[in-house]
């Protein structure tokens, strides 16, 4: 069976890559702008694609799809901020976090033409805050909107500020900041997760993984359960190791025990960066379990696909292209199983 998947990138063009068995090609590109460097889908009609172009003046275009999933570029806005790096589609609006700028933006949206229905955001969240890091904390940096369907809830970790925001609409169906989880100062929040009630931050600067008690309620408590590092042996301080993703897959029938997987980036390793495989059964865990090298190097991006999230699709920002992984003990490690090593510069994945 083949796999389509869409693939961003630090070029100018979103790509389309076909995946079966064991090869991996490109099968087309649609130039869209400079670094468009994240890609998701309108929920209504996936062959309806949005791309960040992470750039000093944001912007963000639309992409459609033909059957054969060729591209053609049919609207684009201004994303309100500097270097757009993360976009989410939640009913009708794009939720933007602009990360050099430190906000976040929302633009009004539709699964028909003209697609994007404002030329510029109809709401801006503008984050405060900064941390110990004087290369990378100087101000707040939005690295993510996470939506939760579970919570209904939409979240940002600010790498700059060391929170992770937690945003609801208000009455009036604006989005508003409700709440945030405070990390220690330095860690560098990116990316997170949510599995059975806990949170899970990503923290870059420092490598390392925080799990909260996460309630529904904005009136109980976020409590800090534990904090465990992406790797078994980190290289001694001064480093250049940045963890990068975390994805915790659906339980399904082929894969029904849950698995977090975390990135690792800069490894000196010359079998290149890690994923590190975590298990979510103990109470006072996460544990981890397996370091899978990939012989990718900055593996920023990386994301599931496949029956059942079987595969897992990561690439090399700097070398070692794309590589497809296959899930095997039930998710407990990874077995390469295609690879293309002359794509240049992905920065993430979206399966079609």
């Amino acid at each position: 069976m083949a796999f389509t998947i869409l693939g961003s990138s630090y070029t100018n063009s979103v790509y389309t890559y076909t995946f079966e068995n064991d090869s991996l090609a490109l099968k087309s590109s649609v130039d869209v702008g400079v670094h468009p460097s994240w890609v998701t889908s309108h929920p209504e009609d996936k062959s309806l694609v949005f791309a960040a172009l992470e750039q000093e003046e944001g912007k963000i275009v639309a992409i459609k799809y033909d059957s054969e999933y060729k591209g053609n570029l049919v609207a684009e806005a201004s994303s309100g901020g500097q270097d757009p790096c993360s976009i989410v589609v939640v009913k009708d609006e794009l939720l933007i976090a602009n990360y050099s700028s430190g906000s976040i933006t929302v633009l009004p949206v539709s699964k028909n033409a003209p697609y994007i229905l404002a030329k510029s955001p109809t709401c801006t969240i503008t984050l405060t805050g900064s941390g110990p890091n004087r290369e990378r904390q100087l101000s707040s940096h939005a690295h993510q909107v996470f939506y939760s369907d579970e919570y209904d809830d939409v979240l940002t970790p600010d790498l700059g500020g060391d929170r992770v925001y937690r945003l609801k609409k208000d009455a009036v169906g604006t989005w508003k900041i409700a709440g945030h989880v405070e990390h220690e100062a330095g860690g560098g929040p990116r990316h997170v997760a949510i599995h059975n009630g806990y949170l899970y931050t990503l923290l870059e600067l420092e490598s390392s993984i925080a799990k909260h008690f996460f309630p529904r309620s904005l009136d109980s408590d976020v409590e800090l359960i534990a904090k465990v590092s992406t790797m078994y042996n980190p290289p001694p301080p001064p480093n250049d190791m940045l963890a990068a993703e975390i994805l915790i897959p659906k339980p399904n029938a082929t894969y029904p025990i849950p698995y977090m997987y975390v990135s690792n980036r800069n490894h000196p390793s010359p079998e290149g960066d890690s994923v590190a495989i975590f298990s979510l059964e103990k109470p006072d865990g996460p544990e981890l379990i397996a370091e899978v090298r990939t012989g990718l190097r900055h593996l920023r991006g990386m994301e599931f696909g496949g029956p059942g999230d079987k595969y897992l699709c990561a690439g090399g920002l700097y070398a070692g292209g794309i590589r497809i992984f296959e899930r095997t003990e039930g998710g407990r490690n990874l077995k390469l199983v295609a690879q293309d090593p002359s794509i240049k510069s992905p920065t993430g994945f979206l399966w079609v």
